[in-house]
């Protein structure tokens, strides 16, 4: 109840900060949050990235909730992406194929990436719509079938070993469970990041699978039963545009502002990769106090 009451105090602080410096306003970059659908809690998970993206004084957040439950609306639900300089994609529909996003709102989505614009598979947004040809490129790797697409494992030596199609497993995750989170490649995501660092209560990945092409892995974990390590985050290059999608960032039902959020590094790297979809750059300072390999570091509630 008291984080409820946190975030409803910080959401109209927000609000009457905002109305009152219009030229703060235009300095900040604009970030879109879709959401409507999910076997996760969309709803928590849209308040709190919210927040989290807000605190930083870096975006102005906005969010289309779509209107799944209404077909006249949903007939008619075209969010304008182009006014944005990033999309935040938080809906999935693993359980149940019928729901979708209008053909005429993926199409203004791929656009909008292709023509430059930022998009940020969240969590489970990487186990969406394995029908759509285009998002799947996107996304480079997300939850698929082995018999669709082939999974990506990092090497000891740090190099990516391609897993074929009909090998090993379709993708899947144990028990959420403390992390290690390995940088595998230098990026201004991750710029001033420990090599390594903890991360609490996450999903790990396992075999994730897709196109992967033109695609960098920016880090790992190290999953003891397969004796593998797993892509945690990885970019791809789309078009113009740039595309950042992570394990991380799990919120289930039930849950409320689980530690995974709370997680200094989950924050600051949702921060960063926000900032950088949308600039190409970063200016987020990494917080003094930051997890390390043996330590996690959370906000209180």
């Amino acid at each position: 109840m008291r984080f409820i009451l946190k975030i409803i105090h910080f959401i109209f602080l927000c609000a009457i900060t905002l109305s009152c410096d219009t030229n703060s306003l235009a300095n900040k970059k604009r970030v879109l949050i879709v959401d409507g659908f999910s076997n996760h809690d969309w709803k928590q998970t849209t308040l709190v990235v919210r927040s989290i993206l807000e605190e930083s004084g870096l975006f102005s957040i906005d969010v289309s909730t779509i209107p799944v439950e209404d077909s006249m609306k949903l007939a008619s639900w075209l969010p304008k992406f182009s006014s944005y300089d990033v999309v935040i994609q938080n809906t999935n529909n693993v359980h149940n194929k019928a729901l979708k996003w209008p053909r005429q709102v993926e199409q203004e989505l791929e656009e909008y990436v292709e023509g430059g614009g930022g998009l940020y598979i969240l969590h489970s947004a990487n186990n969406a719509f394995p029908h759509w040809e285009e998002y799947n490129m996107m996304i480079g790797l997300g939850w698929r079938s082995k018999d669709d697409w082939p999974a990506i494992q990092i090497g000891t030596d740090g190099a990516l070993i391609r897993i074929p199609v009909g090998e090993g497993k379709s993708s899947t995750h144990g028990p959420r469970t403390d992390e290690t989170i390995y940088k595998l490649t230098d990026h201004p995501i991750n710029q001033g990041f420990p090599d390594a660092w903890m991360t609490p209560n996450m999903e790990l990945y396992e075999y994730p699978r897709g196109p992967a092409k033109n695609m960098t892995i920016l880090s790992y974990a190290y999953h003891e039963e397969t004796d593998m390590n797993w892509p945690v985050e990885w970019v791809v290059d789309h078009g113009k545009g740039r595309v950042y999608n992570s394990s991380m960032g799990h919120l289930w039902e039930g849950d409320v502002y689980p530690p995974g959020y709370r997680c200094v590094g989950f924050q600051t790297s949702l921060i960063r990769a926000t900032e950088w979809l949308a600039k190409g750059k970063t200016s987020y300072k990494v917080p003094e106090e930051f997890p390390s390999e043996s330590k996690v570091v959370v906000q209180p509630l």
